[in-house]
């Protein structure tokens, strides 16, 4: 079954995670190892680090790899987000071969809440008022501060956060918020901006397809129209039940059905777009060769059949990559599953990640915007009406507006003000819309890469990587000398 889990990921919105976007589950991966072990490590983190009255701990996972490190060498610290830490990020990823040139000592560490890394015994709603960013941050600050003392690492060890997706977002404001404690930051297609209606997602995605054509994008569009059609009648509603394998009949379905099952089908296509041809096949993504020009030259071929057929055509192929019998599109069986408290659930941890988009972030990518090409039915009310139905009438459009005016006033939005923070966005990647892509600041640059997707310049460099991906890259490595260099602020950066 594929369940609405709204971002990500954000990821997600995270790189190097189980990736969340749109409303699906961005996997399954296959096991990959890394060629040495890195054993689960453990540290005693607070449950609450703004109550000082609560003692509560509880052990928090992370990774480390020595094998770089040279005294007085940095400490490079990549952030985790919604979903599993991955070892294989301790031997492969770009900051590692940055670790290798400046002899950096590596730790990786698990969101709260995230993989191993459980504060509670489950994830009631009570439990969950402990899963927030800012928490989250003050994880990270703590463990800086212990990994000082265990380590003995010398007085003025310059800290290097790292992070794609929401941890780009954690690792920027890693910077603003504790910049006694981070140095610098790398911070790839993290969105900064709180919203409740993303509908500019969905404006990126109709333009990353365009880079195929004009023609797919065309063809999306009467497909839906096309789609919108067949439900009027009976007849119609059972050509959809056959020709995109659906568990239940559209028959009689809700209007709350439909939406999830208009809103599934476009994430078919934004899943594809967000991740398009990066290099993420070193972490088992099993989907990695299915790109934009994959899916568009089957939009695009009309000897397949009508629009709607092939837009079933696409659906098809992904429903068989991720080894799907059936598609569950019923609102109530995806509400169901995200009310199952058990942590790492049926929805891995799509619980926990939409709590966070409920209370903090919004983050919905919606059909509103009149030019997509995939109707307009998927609102914001459709999200908003999710958080209420599986946390309880109290996570609502109120709270979710004081929690997305909360977090904007909280790291600055787009507007932040901090030094030594690079942010990196690609041009394809739907994210790119809510984070930094230009800067005047050249204490805070933007490196904005044409013709990549979310996290590219993170994975490992590969012999199809565009010449403006490895330009990005060098331009990075040109930074990290820079700032990690006693005089570095008087240095300024020189865009790719």
């Amino acid at each position: 079954m594929r369940v609405l889990i709204v971002l990500p990921l954000l990821f997600s919105l995270s790189c190097g995670w189980k990736i969340f976007h749109l409303g699906k589950f961005r996997g399954p991966k296959s096991e990959v190892s890394p060629s040495r072990a890195f054993p689960d490590l453990w540290f005693d983190q607070k449950l609450d680090h703004f109550d000082p009255t609560s003692n509560t701990l509880w052990k928090q996972r992370y990774f480390v790899n020595d094998e770089f490190h040279e005294t007085g060498g940095p400490v490079f610290l990549m952030i985790g987000g919604e979903g599993k830490a991955d070892p294989i990020w301790m031997e492969q990823g770009m900051w590692v071969e940055y670790a290798k040139q400046f002899k950096a000592l590596c730790f990786q560490v698990e969101h709260r809440f995230y993989g191993k890394s459980h504060p509670t015994e489950n994830s009631s709603v009570k439990n969950l008022v402990y899963l927030s960013s800012e928490q989250a941050l003050a994880d990270l600050a703590y463990f800086i501060r212990q990994m000082n003392k265990k380590y003995s690492l010398p007085r003025g060890t310059q800290w290097v956060t790292f992070g794609g997706s929401y941890p780009g977002s954690l690792s920027a404001w890693m910077r603003l918020k504790y910049p006694h404690l981070v140095h610098a930051a790398v911070s790839a297609s993290g969105p900064l901006l709180a919203v409740s209606d993303f509908s500019e997602y969905m404006r990126v995605v109709r333009d990353s397809l365009a880079t195929h054509s004009d023609e797919c994008v065309s063809a999306v569009a009467e497909a839906n129209k096309q789609f919108e059609i067949l439900l009027r009648h009976r007849i119609g509603q059972q050509r959809i039940d056959k020709l995109f394998n659906l568990c239940d009949s559209v028959v009689d379905s809700s209007k709350n059905d439909i939406s999830n099952l208009y809103e599934t089908l476009a994430g078919n296509f934004a899943g594809v777009v967000q991740y398009n041809k990066d290099n993420r096949q070193f972490e088992g993504a099993i989907d990695a060769n299915i790109t934009i020009d994959v899916i568009c030259d089957i939009m695009t071929k009309s000897s397949i059949g009508s629009a709607v057929t092939r837009y079933a055509a696409v659906n098809d192929l992904l429903m068989k990559t991720y080894d799907q019998k059936c598609l569950d599109y019923k609102y109530e069986n995806m509400i169901n599953e995200f009310r199952n408290e058990t942590l790492e659930g049926a929805t891995g941890a799509g619980r926990q990640w939409m709590y966070q988009t409920c209370t903090e972030f919004g983050f919905f990518q919606t059909s509103t915007l009149p030019t997509q090409p995939f109707a307009n039915h998927f609102p914001v009310d459709f999200f908003i009406q999710q958080c209420s139905d599986v946390y309880g009438p109290r996570y609502n459009k109120e709270l979710l507006s004081n929690g997305i005016l909360r977090t904007n006033v909280m790291y600055g939005a787009l507007q932040l003000e901090v030094s030594r923070v690079v942010f990196v966005h690609g041009s394809i990647d739907p994210w790119h819309a809510l984070g930094i892509t230009k800067s005047d600041n050249n204490e805070a640059p933007a490196i904005y890469i044409n013709g990549t997707a979310h996290c590219a310049n993170m994975y490992p460099e590969s012999q199809d990587d565009p010449p403006q991906l490895t330009a990005a890259r060098h331009s990075i490595t040109g930074l990290l000398a820079q700032w990690l260099q006693p005089s570095a602020r008087s240095v300024r950066f020189q865009p790719v």
